[in-house]
């Protein structure tokens, strides 16, 4: 799962399982994402929003709510420091890096993020968000996001992104057209249809993840967390097989 390098000159050589695996963890960050956005109408797998929703906060002079909001992304950073700890800062020491682990604490938070909702801990399911109320749920999913972000991206090379499409979506439009450029005969047409698949794959996973996501959330709210405990507890046992910190380039 967190073994191999995602260029494109190495996909060929990745296992289907380790593919995959990959793109279970983009259906995973679109089903987080849609929870985060049917319980309290925020987006989580990304900063993005957050930082927009801050910029009409302090427009409309709500001070509070800006530095309110503003704040919870952090979280998505703190749990990039851990997974960049736990990975990347033994990667370049020449260390295993300990990715179940930072998978570990990905699986906790968003078990705590699920069982706060049971138990009422967090806004009634669906309800708009109230900030006092609802901050500790949109940090622990931050948090996750940002845990799994990094734990990928650290894996990859820099090169792979699991908890958003932005990028993603951008380099599918760059390899389309580097792939209708190249003349048949290119061995580099090839190279870029095999990363625009991959590209693809990745995009569907993420999409039917919200969509799957969606309907277990409708229909029993909090108690929708239970599938994205579940695979990220899966993505915690499948990465008790340590990757080779070699596979990374060390400056």
């Amino acid at each position: 799962m967190f073994r191999h390098n995602a260029n494109l000159s190495g996909l060929e050589e990745i296992e289907l399982k380790t593919l995959i695996d990959w793109f279970m963890l983009s259906f995973l960050a679109g089903n987080i994402n849609t929870g985060g956005y049917l319980a309290c109408h925020r987006f989580v797998s990304h900063v993005t929003g957050f930082a927009t929703l801050t910029g009409v906060d302090f427009a409309f002079e709500l001070w509070a709510d800006a530095l309110g909001i503003l704040s919870v992304p952090l979280f998505f950073l703190f749990g990039v420091l851990i997974s960049a700890y736990y990975v990347d800062r033994r990667v370049h020491a020449g260390k295993r890096p300990r990715y179940a682990l930072v998978m570990g604490f990905e699986t906790v938070c968003l078990l705590l993020a699920g069982l706060g909702g049971v138990f009422g801990l967090w806004s009634e399911f669906g309800r708009e968000l109230v900030l006092s109320r609802d901050f500790a749920f949109l940090a622990l999913l931050c948090m996750a996001s940002g845990i799994q972000n990094a734990a990928l991206s650290s894996s990859s090379g820099s090169t792979l992104r699991t908890t958003h499409l932005t990028g993603t979506t951008t380099d599918l439009g760059i390899g389309l057209i580097r792939w209708a450029t190249y003349s048949r005969k290119d061995a580099r047409r090839k190279l870029e249809m095999r990363g625009n698949i991959f590209r693809i794959g990745l995009i569907f996973s993420f999409i039917v993840g919200s969509a799957v996501g969606a309907v277990l959330y409708v229909k029993f709210h909090y108690w929708g967390f239970a599938l994205p405990v579940l695979l990220a507890a899966y993505a915690t046992y499948r990465a008790r097989e340590i990757g080779d910190p070699r596979v990374l380039p060390v400056p």
